[in-house]
């Protein structure tokens, strides 16, 4: 098993210590990272992504930051494809491929394969949107139900981004989204890995971790980042990057008041934050086959090394 081993791969919830465990990683093994997370894609979100800095992207080479301008959107079927090409590349180098991010569904869509989906159809983004602001999302998200009962079940109905996706997908296509990803799952062949869950056995610790960090981009500049997005005229709350967790809230408290509350952007912030890790929590632990290391232990480093030793042998080792 361990010399079929193509990639690894490191997730875990927001704040749980994954960059600092994947530059701990580096630091024995020839590892490249390869972020895993929807948000760091984009150019000019840096502060309220927590976005590795000039010194940890040093430490060890990083791949997919800084990909796109916020005004594009960047999807799973993107995430898979690049992946690949990256795991063959990097692999090419004598280095091991470490994939390192909090955004499950691209975990999930490496592993069981995502089918070709409808490119965005702007026009039917706008017609749902326009649906969306008369009815509300909880009525679109009943549409949902009748033509894909599947995907709309494992959805909030306040979860607007994946409902817009979903109808999308089933009117632009006629096939339910949930039909293309079984469809995916039985055609896609295997990209095989170890992934490693980073699951904290105390949800406070993980809630105090949040809202440090949360702290920590209030002081280094969070709001004055969101005021530059804002002044792009090609970019609104609609587009994915700014529906990102603390983008959102920001930008809206920025719309009330300028200066805005921050104790009001603080704990509707955190809150979103929360709400975000335990999803990314419920996604992981739907993945049957990951390796669990307690991101809260108090030796998680020394943990995460031993699994990794176990998978790809002694620091130093090198794919075969």
């Amino acid at each position: 098993m361990t010399a079929a081993l193509q990639w690894l791969g490191l997730a875990g919830p927001t704040a749980s210590g994954k960059t600092a465990l994947a530059l701990a990683l580096a630091r024995r093994w020839p590892v490249e990272i390869v972020s895993v997370d929807s948000a760091l894609v984009y150019r000019g979100m840096d502060i309220g992504t927590a976005k590795p800095g000039a010194a940890e992207q040093a430490a060890a080479p990083h791949h997919l930051l800084d990909i796109i301008g916020p005004e594009q959107s960047y999807s799973a079927a993107q995430f898979v494809a690049d992946a690949r090409r990256l795991v063959d590349e990097i692999r090419a180098r004598g280095r091991w491929p470490l994939l390192v991010g909090g955004t499950m569904m691209y975990f999930k869509a490496l592993v069981d394969g995502i089918d070709a989906m409808p490119a965005a159809d702007p026009a039917i983004r706008a017609t749902i949107d326009a649906e969306a602001a008369q009815a509300g999302w909880p009525a679109l998200h009943a549409q949902l139900a009748e033509v894909d009962a599947i995907t709309a079940a494992r959805l909030k109905p306040n979860d607007s981004q994946r409902i817009q996706r979903a109808l999308e997908v089933w009117r632009a296509s006629g096939t339910p989204l949930s039909a293309l990803h079984l469809r995916a799952r039985r055609e896609a062949a295997p990209l095989a890995g170890a992934l490693i869950a980073l699951e904290p056995a105390s949800r406070p610790w993980l809630h105090e971790r949040i809202a440090q960090r949360f702290d920590a981009m209030l002081q280094a500049g969070f709001l004055d980042e969101v005021r530059r997005l804002r002044a792009n005229p090609a970019l609104h709350l609609a587009l994915p990057s700014m529906r990102c967790v603390g983008y959102r809230q920001a930008w809206e408290a920025l719309d009330a008041a300028d200066p805005p509350a921050l104790a009001d952007i603080r704990e509707r912030g955190i809150a979103a934050t929360r709400q975000l890790a335990k999803r990314q929590i419920t996604w992981l632990r739907s993945m049957a086959h990951r390796h669990v290391v307690e991101a809260d232990a108090v030796d998680a480093e020394t943990r995460l090394a031993v699994l990794v030793e176990t998978l790809i042998g002694p620091p130093g080792s090198r794919p075969g």
